[in-house]
């Protein structure tokens, strides 16, 4: 996963100034149908008739790691998301300030019944 440009700039003003910095205590991931990229301009799946809502997420921190300690499952999708391309990591279920982001191993379509889950741990977010 990336950060988007708003929480690199918090890393960086937390890490090298003595600039106060709020940091998220409430997570919730998003799905995209299109690239949300750093500036989050990317399509969210649409909450119109659909049953989708972004869902709260946990998370635990081994080395340089994060991961998702609970399975994060979506509600049955009442009509078509579309084609499900990426995933972001928001710090309020609606609105708010994306914190990362990344493209899915493999793009998923979801239809009217299905449900998009991603099981514990299968969400890592990375730093090198």
């Amino acid at each position: 996963m990336s950060f988007s440009n708003t929480f690199e700039t918090h890393v960086l003003n937390y890490v090298f100034t003595a600039t106060s910095v709020t940091r998220p205590t409430a997570w919730y991931l998003a799905l995209f149908t299109s690239n949300p990229a750093e500036d989050a301009s990317g399509t969210e799946v649409s909450t119109s008739g659909t049953a989708y809502a972004r869902q709260s997420a946990a998370f635990t921190v081994s080395g340089n790691t994060a991961s998702n300690s609970s399975a994060i499952e979506f509600p049955t999708a009442t009509a078509s998301y579309g084609t499900v391309s990426h995933v972001g990591v928001f710090d309020a279920s609606t609105s708010g300030n994306l914190i990362a982001y990344a493209a899915l191993s493999s793009s998923k379509a979801i239809d009217t019944g299905d449900v998009f889950r991603v099981p514990s741990g299968d969400l890592d977010i990375t730093l090198d």
